[in-house]
């Protein structure tokens, strides 16, 4: 998936926690396609967190008639595509994993004091 990530210049993905996550850390600008058969339809909001922060665009399924004009207009404007680019790097946690184990063993140390 790195050489993957380094050759594209935008990303069109689902929506998924996971996958947002690791959309961040690569800093490509994305378009998200929520499905819209998962529960509750959480990624939907996954993806306007993002859309919200000018960090992605997104196309819900049941509107995929406009994707070719929206591509485009992405392929065409490098202004557009490197300010999704920084704005979704900026929401990037590298280090999260340290930071709940940092969390974690507060928590633990705190509790064995008691």
């Amino acid at each position: 998936m790195d050489l993957l990530y380094a050759a594209a210049d935008v990303m069109i993905s689902r929506a998924g926690a996971g996958t947002i996550s690791e959309l961040c850390i690569v800093g490509k600008p994305v378009i998200f396609i929520p499905s819209p058969n998962v529960a509750e339809d959480h990624q939907t909001k996954n993806a306007m967190s993002i859309v919200k922060k000018d960090a992605a665009v997104m196309i819900k399924e049941s509107e995929l008639d406009t994707f070719r004009e929206i591509f485009a207009g992405l392929v065409e404007d490098k202004v557009k595509r490197d300010s999704l680019s920084a704005n979704i790097k900026s929401l990037a946690l590298p280090d999260a994993t340290e930071q709940i184990v940092d969390e974690i063993e507060k928590i633990l140390i705190n509790r064995d004091k008691k």
